[in-house]
């Protein structure tokens, strides 16, 4: 007997159930099964200390995700020099206590932070066939110059207060040093790109003399700000919001990026080339997922530990 396309019925059933395993596995458990990445990057000027600096992104914070809070409180026992959040802290409009809690110890180091679109609007349902469509075609993102309509406005205000309020500093279309013992360290940031809110020419002009390292910072690695960034000579850049991929194919990786960056360089560090520089590039895979698609596969959560040395 067949089934619809002329498959055996045993087959279509064999497939089925490969796919409710795959399914099960990657909510289940990769969902749940957080990793710390350890990168070196040579950036630093000679003679300079190594440099710890803890990447936290996409964490899409949902009530009740536990394991996921005591997760991120436990990296606090990596003791970094400086805290990079990379944006898309909230997947729930009541999320933020529980963001707060799980940032808490991290909030005592030194940090630094932009938001992504997830921060100031929550998700929407939707079918998971045509988010990948939509993204392989290159259709991303709300406009950031037009007033954002039938969405769900989350209050972003109060993570903004409460990240400044422990001294991290605000890097949305901003500028800012962070001055730890003997080394001076100058961030340069852009808003979310993927909701076009990001406005490069207002912090344009290219690394600040006199800091030992300038690094760019964005949530979503749009080419247009990684174009940017690399041209004005940043030796550094940090970014997340693909998820990694978030569904991805062992021995093949990733689909989709959520963005105009290529596949290649989804997740993890790499380079990137414009106005004849070259500029590092480490794009997080985060720790979380939209809470209407609680799935990784080939993909899991990650925070990312950045040690920054002497350059050649």
């Amino acid at each position: 007997m067949r089934a619809r396309y002329g498959l055996p019925l045993k087959v279509t059933a064999g497939i089925t159930a490969v796919g409710a395993a795959c399914l099960a596995y990657g909510a289940g458990f990769e969902a749940r099964s957080f990793r710390l990445r350890r990168v070196t990057v040579p950036v630093l000027p000679p003679g300079a200390r190594p440099l710890r600096v803890l990447q936290v992104s996409d964490i899409h914070m949902v009530g009740g995700q536990r394991k996921k809070q005591r997760w991120l409180q436990s990296l606090a026992g990596l003791r970094p020099d400086v805290v990079v959040n990379t944006g898309d802290n909230l997947s729930d409009s009541e999320g933020v206590p529980e963001v707060l809690d799980a940032l808490g110890p991290l909030m005592d180091f030194p940090g630094v932070y932009v938001f992504g679109s997830n921060d100031y609007y929550g998700p929407k349902l939707r079918n998971p066939a045509r988010y990948l469509i939509e993204k392989a075609q290159g259709k991303h993102g709300l406009n950031g110059n037009a007033p954002a309509v039938g969405v769900v406005h989350n209050p972003w205000e109060r993570l903004r207060d409460a990240f400044d309020s422990a001294g991290w500093l605000n890097l949305s279309n901003a500028r800012g040093r962070l001055k730890l013992d003997d080394m001076e360290i100058a961030f340069t940031g852009v808003d979310d790109p993927h909701i076009k809110r990001d406005r490069y020419d207002e912090v344009a002009g290219g690394p600040e003399a006199g800091a030992d390292i300038s690094i760019g910072v964005v949530h979503a690695p749009y080419l247009r700000s990684l174009d940017a960034f690399t041209a004005d000579g940043y030796p550094l850049i940090l970014g997340g919001h693909t998820h990694g991929g978030q569904l991805c194919i062992p021995f093949y990786g990733a689909l989709v990026t959520n963005c105009d960056l290529d596949t290649a360089r989804v997740k993890g560090l790499s380079t990137h080339e414009a106005g004849g520089h070259r500029s590092y590039l480490h794009v997080s895979a985060g720790c979380g997922t939209n809470r209407y698609t609680p799935v990784r596969f080939a993909c899991p959560p990650e925070a990312t530990l950045l040690t920054l040395t002497e350059r050649p």
